[in-house]
């Protein structure tokens, strides 16, 4: 697979909100299925995808449909779905089409569903291999659903697959994040997605935490954890090519290349956020308000701004740095007009001393010690680049399509 990404990318964002539950770290949009009516959210849902689309003034060449678990969906519900995607997006250059998962949700059925109606690359979310951090996550699978949904995805074709794997969990070991890496490599991914957990605010851990009913991670065990993950994996022949991501050659996620490299990207569903040019924009985050904004007037923008040159600058910063190949200061000056060399020389030597970046001809990247500490890096940097907001910018987001 080609995995170049260009600014004449353009990828599409679908944001099913339904779950079987909310698991306790995850701060996205998602509500408990619990035997809700979603027939009025999918003619809403199909709408918006009808019009947006049509909006487009650039080929599509990557979708992500995230959530939530799309995989909630019924057969006949998710069979009528995929197909309004693919009318949609009929004569668009569709390069990947990731869905995401949860191990329990996929059946024989549904998988025939997803490769029928155009799906190339399938995320599951695995997180872990051990009942104790799996209910400590508040996941609702079994380690043993994992390989079972595997075997199901690849018996009907889906070579392409992701599997999500969390660490820092309270109470994980490093003996057991190794033998859920190890676990997770004998079934053969083309992609790691491996994420440091994050206590984001108003969620169940957070809540726990506060609390103090659940046991943190030690600092230095989840350094551990992810020097061994990036070890192991590249040993067993994944490139880290972003600070969470590892993947085969050939087989990076286009669409979160489009987040990273800032491209631009449609957006459809409740609390989606898209990007197209310089103009952004996040669609209501209630369903009922969704659907009644969709129905009223066929579109349930909540919020809507034009970038501006300091913020465009710090995000391409922000995005780029996240990238293991680093940023290329005459790529940064193309977009930005700034001569980060320049701007930033000071932050620059400052980390360059600290064996915290390392220069490469134009490329600024950070060292293996570095990416232990990505986001002190890049809020150094953001902080010579714009010294107002540079220091506040909210840096570091682990997932940057969804969960599930």
């Amino acid at each position: 697979m080609n995995d170049v990404i260009t600014e004449k990318n353009l990828g599409l964002y679908l944001h099913w909100p339904f779950c079987e539950s909310k698991c306790g770290y995850c701060d996205f949009y998602s509500v408990p299925l619990k035997g809700r009516e979603v027939a009025p959210l999918l003619t809403a849902f199909e709408t918006d995808l009808k019009l947006r689309v049509a909006d487009c003034d650039a080929p599509i060449d990557s979708i992500f449909w995230g959530g939530g678990t799309p995989t909630t969906l019924e057969h006949d519900y998710l069979a009528r779905v995929l197909g309004s995607i693919r009318a949609a997006t009929l004569g668009h250059p569709i390069r990947e089409f990731t869905i995401e998962a949860n191990p329990a949700t996929v059946d024989e059925r549904k998988a025939s569903i997803l490769i029928d109606g155009g799906v190339t690359r399938v995320s599951l979310g695995a997180q872990s291999f051990h009942p104790a951090e799996l209910n400590a996550l508040e996941r609702l699978h079994l380690p043993s659903d994992i390989p079972v949904a595997i075997e199901i995805i690849r018996s009907v074709g889906i070579a392409n697959y992701n599997i999500d794997l969390i660490f820092g969990i309270g109470g994980q070991t490093l003996d057991s994040w190794q033998e859920s890496l190890k676990r997770a490599v004998d079934l053969e991914p083309n992609h790691l997605a491996c994420y440091g957990l994050t206590y984001e605010h108003g969620t169940s851990l957070t809540k726990q935490l506060k609390l103090g009913t659940i046991e943190v991670c030690d600092e230095q065990l989840e350094a551990d954890m992810f020097l061994a993950c990036k070890d192991f994996l590249e040993g067993c022949g994944y490139e880290q090519y972003e600070l969470s991501n590892y993947a085969k050659p050939g087989h990076r996620c286009l669409h979160n290349l489009i987040y990273w490299k800032n491209g631009s990207y449609q957006a459809v569903g409740p609390s989606a956020a898209g990007c197209i040019k310089d103009v952004r924009f996040k669609n209501v985050r209630d369903i009922n308000e969704y659907v009644r904004q969709i129905n009223a007037r066929g579109q349930a923008i909540a919020e809507q701004e034009t970038v501006t040159d300091e913020l465009r600058a710090l995000e391409f910063l922000m995005m780029r740095m996240r990238l293991i190949e680093g940023l290329d200061c005459a790529d940064f000056k193309r977009c930005t007009g700034i001569d980060l060399s320049e701007r930033c020389a000071d932050a620059i030597a400052r980390l360059a001393d600290a064996g915290l970046v390392e220069r490469g001809g134009d490329c600024v990247k950070m060292t293996r010690r570095g990416l232990l500490l990505a986001d002190t890096v890049i809020r150094e940097l953001a902080g010579d680049l714009d010294p107002p907001s540079g220091m506040s910018l909210n840096v570091i987001r682990d997932r940057s399509d969804s969960e599930n």
